[in-house]
C-alpha cells in the first residue's frame, strides 16, 4: 500500500462504505461510452468496473478505457437471479481490498431488470456492510427506446427503477421528440431526474456521489423488493451415503434443467443453505445427456431431456465425511414426477422448499457470439455487414465487435445499434497475439448459422 493509500485509509471511518453507482440502461442506449467518459476524466477517483453481457463471449471489457481502474466481467447473461453469485463473488474480492478503491461502478447487461440488482446491496449481509447504494442510473437511447419502450419489460423496468436518467443521443432527435419521451418517462417514474447528453457526456458530479438511492421509495413503488429472484425453485434434503444414485425425470415444460447436489450439515436448515444454491448456480454448469453419470461436486449441472419419453441420469457420491446432501432444482420436482433412487429405492426427502420465481424474459431474444481466428477482406466484410443491417437491423438491437482486417495493424472495432453502425480503428495488434475476430449480436429471432457463415465468407 503506498503513502497516500494508507493517509486514505486512516482517513476513513471504521463504517466506510464503498459508494456504489450502478449503470443500466437498453441496448445500445450508450452504458460503455458513460463508462469510458467517466474513466477518462480528471475526477481523481479510483474506480473499480463491473461489466455484465448478455451473450456467450464477453467483450465490453475490450471496449472500456482505464487507465488505473480495474475491469472485472460477468458474461453469464443476465444479472438478476443466476449471476447474483457472480456480482456477491466479485465483491467479496473487492472487499478485501476496498482501501484501493474510491468508488464501484456496475455496468448491467441491456437485458437486466436493475431490482435485483440493487436488491444484492439489502439481502447480502456482507455487501451490504461493505458497499453503499449511491444511485441507479439509466442510460436511454432517445432515438430508438421508442422501439422498446411499450413492449419490453427490461426497458420498463429500467426507466421505472431509475433514480437518474440520461436522456442520451439527443442530437439524433428534434426538441419536440425529446419533449414528448420525457413526457413519457415522467408518466412512468415521475420522481427521476432527467439530464439531456449527447455521448453520454455529463458533469460527473450529477451522477457520482449524489445519494439518490432511496429504499423506502423503492419499496412503495415495488413493495416485493426485497423479495429474492433465485436461480432455482426448489431445494430438497436428502439422507445419503456414498453410493451411486439415479434421478428419473417424465417429459416436462422444458427440454432442459439446470440443478446441483451439494453437501450440507444435518443440522442446517433450508434457509441457511439457500446462499450456498446462489452461488453454485452462479459458477460453470456441465452439460449432461440421458443415461449419463456426474460425480457429485459444487459445480451446477445442466440436463438435457431427450425429445420424448422418460429419461435418467446417474450421480455417484464419493465424499465420505457427509451424509446429508442438498438437491437444488431449476424448476419444480413436480414438473418433471422427478425421483430419487437408491438400489431401486426411493428416496424420499427429509425436507423440501418452493421458491417461486418471477422473473422472465423474452425467449425471443437471444445472442450469438462469433469467436474466429484470421482476418477479413475489408470491402466484403463492409458489405456484409450492411446488407445485415440493412435486412434485419429492425431484429438487431445491438451489434459490437473487434475485427481483424488484411493488412491493417490496428484492430478494427464496430459498434451498431439496430440500423445505425459506427466502425473506428483500435490499438495495433500485438507483435504475438492471435489474431481473433469477436462479433456479438443481440436480438429477436436471430439465425446464429446464417449470421456465422455470412462473416466466415469474408475471412481471407
Amino acid at each position: 500500500m503506498s503513502e497516500s493509500e494508507q493517509e486514505l485509509e486512516s482517513a476513513r471511518p471504521s463504517n466506510y462504505r464503498v459508494p456504489v453507482t450502478v449503470v443500466t440502461g437498453f441496448l445500445g442506449s450508450g452504458k460503455t461510452t458513460l463508462l469510458n467518459y467517466i474513466l477518462t476524466k480528471e475526477h481523481g477517483k479510483r474506480i473499480a468496473v463491473i461489466e455484465n453481457e448478455f451473450g456467450e463471449i464477453g467483450i465490453d471489457n475490450e471496449l472500456v478505457v482505464g487507465a488505473d481502474e480495474e475491469i472485472f466481467e460477468m458474461s453469464n447473461g443476465c444479472i438478476c437471479c443466476t449471476v447474483r453469485g457472480d456480482l456477491i463473488r466479485v465483491l467479496g474480492n473487492l472487499m478485501k481490498r476496498k482501501d484501493k478503491f474510491d468508488y464501484i461502478l456496475i455496468e448491467t447487461t441491456g437485458m437486466a431488470d436493475p431490482s435485483p440488482v440493487a436488491q444484492t446491496f439489502f439481502v447480502d449481509d456482507d455487501t451490504k456492510d461493505s458497499f453503499d447504494l449511491d444511485a441507479i442510473v439509466t442510460v436511454v437511447d432517445a432515438k430508438h427506446v421508442w422501439q422498446h419502450i411499450d413492449d419490453s419489460s427490461e426497458c420498463q423496468e429500467q426507466i421505472a427503477f431509475a433514480d437518474i436518467i440520461l436522456l442520451n443521443k439527443t442530437d439524433l432527435v428534434t426538441p419536440a421528440e425529446i419533449d414528448k419521451l420525457e413526457q413519457k418517462i415522467y408518466s412512468m417514474n415521475s420522481l427521476v431526474k432527467i439530464h439531456r447528453t449527447q455521448n453520454s457526456e455529463i458533469d460527473i458530479d450529477k451522477i457520482l456521489h449524489v445519494k439518490s438511492f432511496d429504499l423506502k421509495g423503492k419499496l412503495e413503488k415495488k413493495p416485493d423488493f426485497l423479495k429474492e429472484d433465485l436461480p432455482f425453485e426448489w431445494i430438497g434434503k436428502y439422507n445419503l451415503t456414498k453410493g451411486t444414485y439415479q434421478i428419473n425425470f417424465n417429459e416436462g415444460p422444458d427440454p432442459s434443467i439446470n440443478m446441483a447436489v451439494i453437501p450440507v450439515k444435518e443440522s442446517d436448515d433450508l434457509e441457511s443453505i439457500k446462499d450456498m444454491g446462489v452461488m453454485t448456480f452462479s459458477n460453470n454448469i456441465g452439460t449432461y445427456a440421458n443415461g449419463d453419470m456426474f460425480t457429485q461436486s459444487p459445480n451446477p449441472i445442466k440436463f438435457t431431456f431427450p425429445e420424448e419419453g422418460s429419461s435418467t441420469i446417474k450421480f455417484k457420491i464419493d465424499e465420505s465425511d457427509y451424509n446429508t446432501y442438498a438437491i437444488f432444482t431449476e424448476h419444480l420436482p413436480s414438473e418433471y414426477e422427478m425421483t430419487v433412487f437408491s438400489d431401486k429405492q426411493v428416496k424420499n426427502p427429509i425436507e423440501s422448499k418452493i421458491y417461486p420465481h418471477s422473473h422472465t424474459h423474452d425467449n425471443t431474444v437471444s445472442s450469438i457470439g462469433i469467436d474466429i481466428p484470421g482476418s477479413a477482406d475489408y470491402a466484403k466484410f463492409n458489405e456484409w455487414l450492411g446488407d445485415l443491417l440493412r435486412t434485419k437491423g429492425t431484429d438487431i438491437f445491438r451489434s459490437k465487435g473487434i475485427v481483424s482486417i488484411k493488412d491493417k495493424e490496428e484492430r478494427i472495432i464496430f459498434q451498431g445499434v439496430h440500423m445505425l453502425l459506427d466502425v473506428t480503428s483500435d490499438r495495433n495488434w500485438k507483435e504475438n497475439e492471435e489474431r481473433v475476430n469477436q462479433l456479438v449480436f443481440i436480438g429477436r429471432n436471430l439465425n446464429r448459422e446464417e449470421i456465422t457463415k455470412g462473416f466466415s465468407s469474408c475471412l481471407i
